[in-house]
């Protein structure tokens, strides 16, 4: 299974887009979450919509689901397709309710599912997105009263979604087999509703061998060699997980 970031920064973040990520393996192409600087950022990787066979969304922040009005425009009117849209069960009317209803409707078009192929998932419960593809959903804590969900490939690779310092839950991933964490960072303190870098540098240092730092500021480049044992993904870069 590769990774390959689409974009790497924070919702705030001029220089490395929205962090968003393509999951590839045995020819499934897994788009995780699609930020508004989604199109942009794919576009320039030379990649279209066509080429991904589904879309993955953790929350419904701009940075996470700005980009899926085009997404939906795009392949309907363009390529007479409706990609499919792996969701917790609990976003979906929010997703259309407080998001994509404004943009997207025109009559008879009027939901949800006029433009996408929705597949509820159903957190902390393991399902198989594609063969070799497993996939669980892990609730974890950003704002409060709005759900958002990290998620767990193949029992060995955490991908947090936003989501505040969680140092009991990454040491239960890791003690559980997970061999990579890949986390949002806030570079500056407090957190607040993200993992900031000083409570990162607080991790075990086999946890931090384990952690990968993403969705950052346009700063990152002044914490090099900052990060304790953890390492800096790179944007458009493909890793093996």
């Amino acid at each position: 299974m590769h990774i390959r970031m689409v974009g790497t920064g924070s919702a705030f973040a001029k220089k490395y887009d929205n962090n968003n990520a393509l999951i590839e393996t045995n020819g499934f192409r897994l788009l995780v979450d699609c930020g508004i600087t989604l199109p942009k950022a794919l576009h320039q990787m030379g990649l279209s919509f066509p080429e991904i066979d589904a879309v993955l969304i953790s929350h419904i922040h701009g940075d996470h689901v700005g980009g899926l009005e085009e997404f939906a425009f795009q392949m309907m009117f363009k390529y007479s397709r409706k990609p499919v849209l792996f969701i917790a069960e609990t976003l979906i009317e929010p997703l259309w309710e407080h998001t994509l209803r404004g943009g997207l409707t025109q009559e008879p078009l009027n939901k949800l599912d006029d433009f996408f192929d929705v597949r509820p998932l159903e957190a902390n419960k393991e399902i198989e997105l594609h063969p070799g593809l497993i996939i669980e959903l892990v609730q974890t804590k950003h704002i409060l009263n709005k759900p958002s969900y990290s998620f767990l490939f193949n029992r060995r690779f955490f991908y947090s979604a936003d989501m505040r310092f969680d140092g009991g839950l990454l040491r239960k991933l890791v003690d559980q087999g997970v061999s990579t964490i890949y986390h949002d960072c806030q570079l500056e303190s407090p957190g607040v509703v993200h993992a900031s870098l000083e409570e990162l540098l607080t991790l075990p240092e086999d946890i931090q061998r384990k952690t990968w730092l993403m969705h950052y500021g346009d700063a990152i480049e002044q914490y090099e060699g900052r990060t304790g044992h953890m390492r800096i993904v790179e944007q458009y870069a493909s890793y093996e997980v």
